[in-house]
């Protein structure tokens, strides 16, 4: 199993948790909070110090997540 794929099996999908929402490792931590969170400039350990049951890859795994989701092509006419 690749890096890459270990990272993306950490990310869970539960219909009903947090509204179907992907979440980090069934927790009711979503990805949509913590890269809102990197986005307000919050550094990765404090995320990690606020969330105690958060790892460092977790938060890389956020990150691969939603690079994957906007990685598509776009058709230009």
């Amino acid at each position: 199993m690749s890096d890459r794929t270990a990272l993306l099996e950490r990310i869970t999908q539960t219909p009903g948790k947090c509204g179907g929402r992907p979440c980090i490792r069934g927790m009711r931590i979503r990805v949509v909070d913590i890269l809102e969170t990197l986005a307000d400039g919050v550094a990765a350990d404090e995320i990690l110090e606020d969330f105690p049951d958060l790892e460092p890859a977790d938060i890389r795994a956020c990150l691969l997540f939603a690079a994957i989701r906007i990685d598509f092509p776009r058709l230009v006419a």
